[in-house]
């Protein structure tokens, strides 16, 4: 930061034409241009200067903020995709695994169907086994009788 600006030969000068003893204005002079330096003063120039050093660490910031943006969205984007791809390759196994499955539970039901089939027509031969008898003699009861009664029908006319 810049001093103030303090003419000393003004001052003293002054304080002469106010009547004030040279060794006076000398040692007055001499205190208030020590108070000036030691105060630590912004001047104009310096608060233009660190307007201008802030406006340039801000535009600098703020590039830095869209590149890292954009760095951040094209990793972020990245990730997406491999995440998608992971996704898609987990939904295919998943796709596949189920396929298998429910082959293999096709076929077990075919299976069982089968067996069930097989069963139940074991159970109706047993059933009918008896009924297939009654039938077969039935049959021969019937046949016998025709024949009884053909041979009475041709008897009496013959």
């Amino acid at each position: 930061m810049g001093a103030v600006a303090f003419d000393t030969l003004k001052f003293v000068k002054t304080l002469e034409a106010a009547g004030v003893s040279v060794p006076q204005t000398e040692a007055i002079s001499f205190a208030v241009r020590e108070a000036h330096e030691s105060v630590d003063v912004a001047t104009k120039r310096d608060l233009k200067e660190m307007e201008v050093g802030l406006r340039h660490d801000t535009k600098e910031m703020e590039a830095n903020l869209r590149h890292d943006m954009k760095e951040m969205e094209t990793s972020l984007r990245h990730d997406m995709k491999e995440m998608e791809a992971s996704l898609r390759h987990d939904m295919k196994k998943m796709e596949a695994s189920l396929q298998h499955d429910m082959k293999e539970i096709e076929a077990n039901l075919r299976h069982d169907m089968k067996v069930m089939e097989a069963n139940l027509r074991h159970d109706m031969q047993k059933e009918l086994a008896p009924i297939k008898a009654d039938a077969l003699l039935t049959k021969w009861m019937l046949g016998v009788l025709l024949a009884g009664v053909a041979s009475l029908i041709l008897k009496a006319f013959f």
